[in-house]
């Protein structure tokens, strides 16, 4: 019997040392990712987009005016993209001065910094290089990566991260300094072995932003550019599946290929963005319920523009 507890804590004695081994080698890696240096291109832009002489004309303004004109237009534009297509206060915070990302001690602590002019902001000096390496890209000045998941906000344009940066910085300052982000056992460990990646790894730092989006009369086009804030969960080719980097909890993103839709029409899709409500009654959980708060203040022809588009694209059959 004592033999055998002995073989038992022996057992156990290396498993413990085999496991810090394995913690002490993730830590080291994943410390050695979040100090990596990338090199990104250098983008500019106007903040905000200034009028173009069609709008002057249409508008009728008289001279000195058109500044005011454009700030008022970019952050018209700017509330709307925050308030229908990109989630930023599910991480800045709803004051964006801040908020939570994760905070689970297994998982690690990912925080979203302050985004407004008061004391604590991160984004107080940022030029527009710099927003682009943050939003678009995953880095930061230094050039280090972020923890934010620029993946999804990569095919923002100029003009639509502009008029974002216009509209935040509208915003009231909020004091208050966010901790830097700390990752957990779980989290170093997947950083380690490349089961979750930097959104600095998976973005092509090398490619050119387009200047302005799309023209909603140009349905498909337009429909493309929308689907783009779709593929974080929805995947590249939309075919949906187990949500990369998301809580256990979640269920898998549905496949909204044409094959994954089958038998939808466009009315039901937009009840399902607007109300979370399938066909059949049952309701989406989260993380797609919580897209209704977005998808419920898009406009009639953003969402008509999407669903046109799936409608086009690959059927991915599961």
């Amino acid at each position: 019997m004592k033999k055998a507890l002995r073989v038992v804590g022996f057992l156990l004695l290396a498993l413990a040392v085999a496991g810090a081994g394995v913690y002490a080698w993730a830590s080291m890696k994943a410390g050695q990712k979040l100090a990596q240096k990338y090199t990104i291109h250098s983008a500019d832009f106007p903040i905000p987009f200034p009028l173009n002489p069609e709008e002057i004309r249409q508008l009728k303004l008289r001279p000195g005016a058109a500044d005011s004109a454009a700030r008022q237009r970019a952050l018209e534009r700017g509330q709307h993209l925050v308030e229908s297509r990109y989630a930023c206060r599910e991480c800045h915070g709803k004051n964006f001065g801040g908020g939570v990302m994760v905070e689970a001690a297994p998982v690690g602590h990912l925080f979203g910094p302050n985004l407004t002019n008061g004391k604590g902001s991160r984004v107080a000096h940022y030029r527009a290089v710099d927003w682009d390496r943050a939003v678009r890209h995953g880095v930061r000045p230094d050039g280090t990566p972020l923890v934010m998941p620029s993946q999804d906000f990569r095919n923002l344009t100029d003009q639509e991260l502009s008029d974002v940066v216009v509209y935040i910085q509208s915003q009231a300052p909020i004091d208050q300094t966010m901790p830097r982000a700390t990752l957990g056992p779980i989290l170093k460990v997947m950083t380690a072995t490349g089961k979750v990646k930097v959104a600095a790894d998976v973005i092509d730092h090398d490619a050119l932003h387009a200047v302005l989006p799309p023209d909603p009369s140009a349905a498909l086009e337009y429909g493309r550019h929308l689907a783009t804030i779709c593929t974080g969960c929805h995947r590249e080719d939309f075919s949906g599946g187990p949500i990369i980097g998301g809580p256990p909890e979640w269920p898998p993103a549905q496949n909204i290929t044409p094959a994954g839709l089958k038998g939808w029409t466009a009315e039901q899709f937009v009840t399902l963005m607007r109300e979370s409500r399938r066909p059949d009654g049952t309701m989406v959980r989260d993380p797609m319920a919580g897209m209704r708060n977005f998808a419920s203040n898009m406009k009639s022809e953003e969402l008509q523009a999407l669903w046109q588009y799936l409608q086009t694209v690959k059927p991915v059959s599961q």
